[in-house]
């Protein structure tokens, strides 16, 4: 066969493969927990994202539209307007809370925990789980802030 040729089939192969990589994205993150680790609680020990877009949000407080504090020293409150601005944030990206694949959140008081965790069960609902990580940390900016979250979404359109 001639080079021009042979340039057109690799070509043509290179086409397919980009054009199947793309189709693969469509199906969507894989949420997968491995055998002999022991089942996690709210999350899920690894995701798996095809080629494709991805949506970082940084970290979100209990800021309202305002930009005043929520539900000062009130952990529920403050996870529920959290939520609300990462839902806001995905939306203006193309985005949805189902497409959240890694979840990072940092509070304040490791006490406050299954107040934290109940908001997020209900918003994010109970399957899949994303990647998570939870740390207890000193503080934040501000004295009344008692949450923040930063999420990293694959939407599947």
């Amino acid at each position: 066969m001639k080079p021009s040729v042979l340039a057109a089939l690799a070509l043509g192969s290179l086409v397919a493969a980009c054009a199947h990589s793309e189709g693969t994205s469509a199906a969507g993150p894989s949420f997968v927990n491995p055998p002999g680790r022991p089942a996690p609680k709210g999350f899920t020990h690894a995701v798996s994202v095809p080629a494709g877009r991805t949506v970082y949000v940084s970290g979100q407080v209990a800021r309202n539209e305002q930009g005043q504090i929520v539900g000062r020293g009130d952990m529920r409150a403050q996870a529920d307007q959290v939520f609300k601005n990462i839902d806001a944030a995905l939306a203006a990206a193309g985005a949805s809370l189902s497409d959240v694949v890694q979840l990072t959140a940092y509070l304040r008081d490791i006490s406050q925990l299954a107040a934290y965790r109940e908001v997020r069960e209900r918003v994010l609902g109970s399957s899949p789980r994303p990647a998570s990580t939870l740390v207890e940390v000193k503080g934040f900016v501000e004295e009344d802030i008692l949450l923040e979250v930063d999420i990293v979404a694959a939407p599947r359109h």
